[in-house]
């Protein structure tokens, strides 16, 4: 009974402590939208327009506060993994007057553009505080370690490499890291190159020459990295780390978007439930990687959200800058007509997804592209291929 006691203990412990992970993944969620939504709310204040309403989540109101001397009711909805900014005037169908200066209908071109693009652009800027916040948390970063692990048939086992080896510089040139071993094989397909490798004690060169690949579009060898390793970060280095992190993951977005469209990439969505899910397994790992996977969430949610679809920000924006090259404003209806299609088709894409998520959890299928439990949060390491592990892997 003893024995029973202290299994269910346990078994409600774990639960309760899943619990609260997946609500740091909801809560971290939010705070993304926030984020997002205040940067809209910020650039339309700045130059002067009214905002009636800022919502986290739609649907049932739960929560609602109008500071004194505000003109802006702030609240708190049902459903909250949409959220959005009232600025008086960016509906069409408003009655507006045209000698209000407060209304976004009457702003100028540069005002619109820039309280559009600031939503996108504060998910930018918030990524580089919480990579940050993750190297301080963490005390330095983890990087694939450039000892390695051989893939069978393949050029670098061709060439005598052994699991365990650490490739210390590839034609005379010292590598600082895995990303530059890679860079280099990736840029001499079919070409005999001079490995460095250290094995134990010795030191031993090893000519090889990387194997063209259509996917990756460059050489590789055929070796992953074998762990990962934390490696110091100086304040300015990790304050420099924060600054180039945004773009690497901005690039990859785009990336996997353009190949997406153009069918070179298998379609692997995942929706709000599956990312708030997949959230709180990196907040089970460490607040750095929880950090870093906010972080890479924001990066990519200012991207995605700069993609020229009607609904999406990137879809505004087209309209303001076709005003802006031409001198001649959109017909608003017709333009909100556009984003309320764009919008239905992204709500669907939504909904099909989500249910797609329950099916997998209640099935206990893997989340396709989930963090590694560390925080690499790199692409999948390929100074030749893809690891069979979640190493060097976002």
């Amino acid at each position: 009974m003893a024995v029973e006691g202290r299994a269910g203990y346990r078994m409600k412990r774990r639960r309760s402590m899943t619990a609260i992970y997946v609500l740091l993944g909801i809560l971290g969620l939010a705070l993304l939208i926030i984020v997002h939504e205040s940067g809209h709310l910020v650039i339309a204040r700045a130059f002067g327009m009214r905002v009636v309403r800022f919502s986290i989540g739609i649907g049932p109101v739960l929560w609602r506060h109008q500071p004194r001397g505000s003109e802006t009711v702030y609240q708190i909805a049902l459903v909250p993994f949409l959220a959005y900014v009232q600025i008086s005037g960016l509906n069409p169908y408003e009655e507006i007057d045209p000698e209000d200066r407060s209304s976004y209908a009457n702003a100028s071109v540069v005002a619109r553009i820039s309280t559009i693009f600031a939503g996108p652009l504060a998910n930018y800027l918030f990524a580089s505080v919480l990579f940050f916040a993750a190297v301080m948390v963490a005390g330095g970063v983890l990087e694939p370690s450039l000892e390695v692990k051989v893939v069978p048939d393949r050029a670098a086992a061709a060439g005598g490499m052994r699991d365990g080896d650490r490739i210390v510089a590839i034609d005379g040139e010292t590598l600082r890291d895995w990303d530059h071993m890679r860079d280099i094989v990736r840029d001499r397909p079919n070409a005999p190159i001079d490995l460095t490798v250290q094995r134990g004690e010795e030191i031993l060169h090893l000519a090889i020459t990387p194997r063209y690949d259509a996917e990756q579009g460059g050489g590789l060898i055929g070796v992953y990295s074998a762990r990962e390793e934390r490696i110091p970060m100086s304040l300015s280095e990790a304050t420099i780390y924060a600054v180039v992190k945004p773009p690497v993951v901005v690039k990859a977005t785009v990336v996997s978007l353009v190949e997406l469209i153009t069918g070179r990439q298998k379609p692997e969505f995942m929706g709000p439930v599956g990312i708030a899910q997949t959230t709180g397994r990196a907040a089970q790992s460490g607040w750095d990687t929880f950090f870093l996977w906010l972080g890479i969430l924001s990066a990519y949610f200012g991207a995605f959200n700069l993609f020229p679809f009607p609904g999406l920000d990137g879809g505004r924006l087209v309209f303001l800058i076709y005003e802006a090259v031409t001198r001649r404003r959109p017909d608003a209806r017709i333009e909100a007509h556009v984003h309320a299609v764009g919008l239905i088709v992204l709500l669907a894409l939504i909904a099909v997804v989500t249910v797609s998520d329950f099916r997998r959890i209640v099935t206990g299928s893997p989340e396709p592209d989930a963090p590694a439990s560390s925080a690499s949060a790199r692409p999948p390491a390929s100074g030749a291929t893809a690891p069979p592990s979640a190493t060097a892997r976002p």
